[in-house]
């Protein structure tokens, strides 16, 4: 409980470091997770298997989408509940977690399976990748349940005080992930299943220890009778507000669609996979300020139910600030030194120089993308889903879907890369309007201390 409690007293910069750094080693290890996969089966594989993976993106978006709608509203809403000092209703948000995502989980298994194929030709696969994306995706989604429950309670274990914690079961993933990968496709020669089982594999490992702490009474919110019953109210206010990365991660889900479809048109199979490697490398950046916002939301959630709104845009401040030094070092990196990130995935030399060529564009005005992060990750710490829902639509919805339809057919390949940073733009401005606007309200209530 004094754990919980210091959100409210501790100084904002200690805060945000101890539940940030834990976050964004999470974080980062759970892109390094999926770069691992990426980076076995090109050198394992080959680069048609890269393009094969780079067709699932969609598919994952999806699976994705269902897993925060319930673990990202949870989180929310147990450090909202923890700021009112309502326990016992922070540990129902526990039991309800694991039940819902239960239930998501196994119905998106289900349907998934029965129509692989058609969803993945329609995600731009084509006779030479489709044998990989569908050996890939059998077994993940085999395992969609496991992997459901295990990011909805690592971000439980996050909100409930135990960051280090939170890490250490994703780190455990990864590390299990990557030796696996490299026994199962180097070693026994399965190939790209071979990444797909060991990536359900490590998690089966993380949920196990994740169960185990959840388990003992000693643990701050832990497993009781009573709990595992579905509440309407929980339920309904988890889904209000991860709505927002719901929608996010939906709209992520079509916009790969329309950028595989169009760089399969107008780039062939290799384009498809030099975007895979692109959206890795970029990934990689984007989750550690993700793990900033991870870091920030509970102590953000817990100060405004609190009351404490001076605390909540000091900590605001500082998310800001890291976040835009993250996006800033990530673009100079992938402008710098653009060859070298692309080898890491492969050496054929088309698909090099196609990877070169979209890292240079689409990485045009990578550091404002943190702006537009944050700001969206701070109205969801509060629960304005409204506003939270609105930021995660701009960029994708509004701004790169249009261009997506406009520019590639005059541009070709290029007016695919051209498109995300116009979008990148034009949503971190629309972000920065919104932001200004809200803390001038919360300036209303109370000064900020400086």
């Amino acid at each position: 409980m004094s754990t919980a409690l210091s959100l409210g007293t501790e100084k904002i910069s200690k805060l945000l470091l101890r539940y940030a750094v834990p976050a964004i080693i999470a974080m980062t290890a759970s892109s390094l997770y999926n770069m691992a996969d990426s980076i076995f089966i090109g050198h394992g594989v080959g680069p048609l298997a890269i393009a094969g993976l780079a067709v699932t993106f969609p598919l994952m978006n999806l699976a994705a989408a269902f897993g925060s709608l319930v673990g990202v509203g949870a989180s929310t809403l147990v450090a909202i509940k923890l700021g009112q000092k309502d326990y016992d209703g922070a540990t129902h948000v526990l039991g309800n977690v694991v039940l819902l995502n239960c239930i998501i989980g196994l119905l998106f298994m289900a349907a998934a399976l029965v129509w692989l194929d058609p969803v993945l030709l329609f995600f731009g696969a084509s006779a030479e990748t489709l044998p990989y994306a569908r050996d890939y995706m059998e077994i993940i989604l085999a395992g969609n349940v496991i992997t459901h429950v295990y990011m909805g309670l690592n971000e439980v274990l996050r909100a409930s005080g135990y960051p280090q914690k939170a890490m250490a079961a994703t780190l455990m993933a990864v590390v299990v992930n990557c030796v696996l990968d490299a026994l199962f496709i180097f070693g026994f020669g399965w190939g790209i299943r071979g990444a797909a089982i060991a990536t359900i594999l490590a998690q089966v490992i993380s949920l196990a220890w994740q169960l185990r702490h959840f388990s003992r009474r000693d643990s701050f919110l832990h497993f009781t009778r009573g709990i595992f019953g579905l509440r309407r109210d929980i339920v309904g206010s988890m889904l209000a507000i991860g709505l927002a990365p719901f929608l996010m991660n939906v709209c992520a889900c079509f916009v790969v669609i329309l950028i595989n479809k169009s760089l399969k048109t107008y780039g062939g199979d290799l384009a498809i996979g030099a975007y895979g490697i692109v959206n890795r490398l970029s990934f990689l950046f984007i989750m550690i300020v993700m793990g900033f916002n991870q870091g920030m939301q509970p102590i953000a959630g817990y100060n405004f139910g609190a009351g404490q709104f001076d605390r909540l845009v000091r900590v605001l401040r500082y998310t800001l600030c890291c976040a835009l030094c993250v996006t800033t070092f990530g673009f100079l990196v992938c402008q710098l030194f653009p060859r070298q990130m692309i080898y890491l995935f492969t050496t054929h030399p088309d698909l090099v120089r196609i990877g070169v060529e979209g890292l240079h564009v689409a990485l045009l005005v990578f550091p404002l993308v943190g702006v537009q992060m944050v700001t969206s990750s701070f109205f969801q710490a509060l629960g304005m889903a409204r506003k939270a829902i609105f930021l995660s639509l701009t960029r994708q919805l509004l701004f790169l879907i249009p261009c997506l339809l406009v520019l590639p057919p005059l541009y070709g390949t290029m007016g695919v890369w051209a498109s995300i940073p116009v979008a990148d733009f034009v949503a971190a401005v629309v972000a920065a309007f919104m932001l200004r606007a809200q803390l001038r309200r919360l300036r209303q209530i109370s000064p900020p201390a400086c």
